[in-house]
């Protein structure tokens, strides 16, 4: 009997592991190059000492998917239509305008990952091609690549190549964990909750736990999980996709890439202000050896085109559920959105300033973001009229964890942008947090009024 229950266990884990999807392709996009750079700067920067936020975003990514994915589940619809059809047609728009302009932000400077990295491979190599070594040019091919491949549905070759990379680099990184001298006194009081002191503490940490709970991968869960067909009754595999791809795939992940950087790098002398990711590269030098700076950077190039593509269709499937529109390349008008926003990404390649920088910030603002789609799904969640049946207590209290954590590291950002406020990037983060913290308070009121007619 004992035989044969292991048997049946053995059978149905490997029935859950052909179905699983959904989470992963939301984790695959968490552990992109924003976040491995998050971990990597953060690492260089301060050590140890922001352990905490990396086992966190862990566990509230898993969070932040398991309530996305039971909203899913229960409506079998997309948000933004359940939004439109329970809250009214403003909180659509607030909703679809918060994660556009998340989602572009992160739009253009992925691209300009892309196309820097693809820059510094090609003069490594020596070609002596000078026209190529242009990041703007690379720009420009990749938009163009990106906007053919997806509305033609032929991306998806360069997304299977891209992740083959990734897999590598990710692999190389939880072999060196094993290998470089990790100070276990020092992990430990890593896990104290502070953020150092200093210039950037507030930024990275909010970027390291924006890349796991983005508003991006809470908003598309319920999209995924309607093109797999699921409903309530697969909430047992929807579970263990979540908890698989979130909390043990990227969670390793996560620990991997933050504890090897954080024992190499300070210790290689790497100047946190100015890495690069040729310094980044030495992180890899004790499994690698002389090839870590080219293995370092195909896998940084490998998950820059990988979410790019998958971060391109985020905003074009949003306002589609909110116009009405198919959301398929069979429909013109989410076909020539979807080529809209693949070419005006090419304009990534323009920006001013080291990627590296760059990818941490746009993580830290959409983290700004994020408090606002928690609020929704929790009212959705907690709302008869919406789900028949309604979050648990231990849902809310994770729930509202997560909100609280998202909130105030996403304040903490923006009061160290509020220092530069007469710097444009500065202003415009911190009246898009006004937006958002406004919205917050209007849809808490709307939720209360509802519940007081309701009595």
């Amino acid at each position: 009997m004992a035989t044969e229950s292991r048997s049946v266990g053995i059978g149905r884990i490997g029935t859950y592991a052909e179905r699983l999807g959904p989470t992963w392709l939301a984790g695959a996009i968490a552990a992109g190059p924003a976040t491995m750079v998050s971990l990597l700067v953060a690492g260089a920067s301060f050590g140890y000492a922001l352990l905490w936020v990396v086992v966190l975003s862990a566990i509230f990514g898993t969070v932040g998917q398991y309530l996305a994915m039971r909203l899913g589940l229960l409506t079998e619809a997309g948000i933004v239509d359940v939004v439109e059809t329970h809250l009214g047609s403003f909180w659509a728009w607030v909703l679809v305008v918060d994660v556009v302009l998340a989602a572009g932000l992160a739009q253009l400077v992925i691209m300009k990952t892309v196309a820097d990295v693809s820059a510094t491979i090609v003069a490594d190599t020596g070609l002596g091609i000078a026209a190529l070594a242009d990041p703007r040019l690379w720009g420009i091919i990749w938009a163009v690549i990106l906007a053919a491949g997806l509305a033609g549905g032929g991306y998806r070759v360069a997304e299977l190549g891209a992740k083959v990379l990734v897999s590598l680099v990710v692999l190389a990184f939880v072999i060196a964990a094993f290998v470089v001298p990790i100070d276990p006194t020092a992990a430990v009081a890593g896990l104290a909750p502070e953020i150092p002191a200093g210039v950037g503490g507030a930024v990275v940490a909010a970027g390291i736990l924006g890349g796991a709970v983005h508003i991006t991968l809470l908003t598309m869960q319920s999209y995924t999980m309607r093109a797999r067909g699921w409903t309530d009754r697969d909430r047992d595999i929807a579970t263990f996709d979540v908890v698989s791809s979130m909390l043990v795939a990227f969670g390793i992940y996560s620990l991997a890439v933050f504890l090897v950087a954080a024992s190499v790098l300070p210790a290689a002398g790497v100047d946190p202000a100015t890495i690069s990711e040729i310094q980044a590269a030495e992180a890899l030098g004790p499994v690698a050896g002389e090839y870590a700076t080219w293995l370092f950077l195909a896998g940084l190039w490998g998950a820059a085109v990988s979410t790019l593509g998958g971060n391109t269709i985020v905003p074009p499937f949003l306002v589609a559920d909110k116009l009405g529109w198919e959301q398929s390349v069979d429909d013109s008008r989410y076909r020539a959105a979807l080529v809209f926003v693949a070419l005006a990404s090419a304009g990534g390649a323009f920006l001013e300033g080291a990627f590296f920088q760059l990818l941490v910030l746009v993580l830290a603002f959409g983290l700004v973001g994020t408090p606002f789609a928690l609020a929704v799904i929790l009212y959705l969640l907690n709302d008869t009229d919406v789900v028949s049946e309604t979050n648990s207590h231990l849902e809310n209290l994770g729930g509202i964890a997560l909100f609280a954590v998202a909130t105030i590291l996403a304040g903490e950002f923006v009061l160290e942008e509020v220092e530069t406020i007469g710097e444009p990037t500065s202003a415009f983060v911190v009246a898009f947090a006004g937006a958002m913290a406004l919205a917050i308070v209007g849809l808490a009121g709307k939720y209360g009024r509802d519940r007081l007619s309701a009595n």
